[in-house]
């Protein structure tokens, strides 16, 4: 008798195509879910006759209270290798595997230009009316050249955010809690003092830090108030790191130019979510991730996943 194994979160229907599916078809019967399940009730519900579980980056939580009415579970394939929302120690005592995957070898910055870009030229407003029949040029652009682009964490994907910046000919700077003066050098970039200097001195800034305790609120109400009026702020990194609700009250208040913003602390959003209807706001279902390459990768790394544990010998263990 075959194992089954449910992908979650299938939303395009392209989880099939993107990998070789066909090398574990003599031992697993796998089942792609396009429907989002909102909460533990649903998933126990669904996932009751399932032995395997390809979850797509950390939307579906798997805590004990879930993992104690899955008795059939006992592989979790996570795409990404780190996932905050799987209870791994009752994952382990319950005797279920938790893999991961790598993503694609390139970070995905081009979202984060799609979104400030659309801001600074109004790409949305202009589109909608030209389509509508409304006036035309309704908006002023604002200028990237000599801009100041503030780069919150230079890491992998906020150094090359970093480096786009400056081929627009803006001046960037970057904080975040370790980056030295030495580094930013090297990434041909300033090093604010603190994140307070970054966030009072851009035009625009940029969200690239991990999610984590470390990093929640790290853009709360008061960080915001340090903003310009004329300033942008774009997130594609984790939802917790900025307030939300403080953000959506600058928005409202017109306290900031705009924000660009990819990522939720509720995912999907709800059908009445305020961040649905926010003034100020282009907002993007969570695309960071969501491109031909790294799907590849990650549905090719779940069978070699699945594969390497039904041989005894499972690779990419998480933690």
């Amino acid at each position: 008798m075959r194992l089954r194994c449910a992908v979650l979160d299938d939303f395009q229907g392209v989880a099939a195509e993107s990998a070789d599916w066909s090398l574990i078809e003599d031992a697993v019967e796998v089942v792609a879910l396009r429907r989002h399940l909102e909460d533990e009730d649903a998933l126990a519900a669904a996932l009751a006759e399932y032995d395997i579980v390809v979850t797509l980056r950390e939307r579906v939580a798997f805590p004990g209270s879930l993992l104690a009415r899955l008795p059939r579970l006992r592989l979790i394939v996570a795409t990404g290798m780190r996932n905050t929302v799987i209870d791994y120690a009752a994952a382990e005592a319950r005797g279920v595997t938790v893999c991961g995957t790598q993503s694609s070898g390139t970070p995905p910055v081009e979202l984060t230009w799609a979104l400030l870009l659309g801001l600074a030229r109004g790409i949305v407003q202009e589109n909608t009316a030209l389509r509508g029949g409304g006036p035309w040029q309704s908006t002023v652009g604002a200028d990237l050249d000599g801009a100041r682009l503030g780069v919150l964490g230079l890491g992998r994907i906020g150094g090359r955010v970093a480096r786009v910046g400056l081929a627009f000919g803006m001046r960037v700077s970057a904080w975040s809690p370790n980056l030295t003066e030495e580094r930013a050098a090297a990434a041909g970039v300033e090093a604010a003092s603190s994140k307070e200097e970054l966030l009072a001195g851009s035009d625009f800034v940029t969200v690239h830090v991990p999610g984590g305790e470390r990093t929640r609120g790290l853009i709360g109400a008061a960080e915001l108030a340090l903003l310009k009026p004329t300033a942008y702020l774009v997130n594609t990194s984790r939802a917790s790191v900025v307030d939300q609700d403080a953000l959506l009250a600058v928005l409202h208040e017109g306290r900031i130019a705009g924000a660009g913003v990819d990522v939720f602390d509720v995912e999907p959003l709800p059908a009445g979510h305020p961040v649905r209807t926010a003034p100020r706001l282009l907002a993007t279902p969570h695309l960071g991730y969501v491109s031909r390459a790294n799907y590849r990768t990650y549905y090719t790394q779940a069978v070699e996943d699945i594969r390497a544990y039904l041989a005894g010998a499972p690779i990419r263990r998480l933690p």
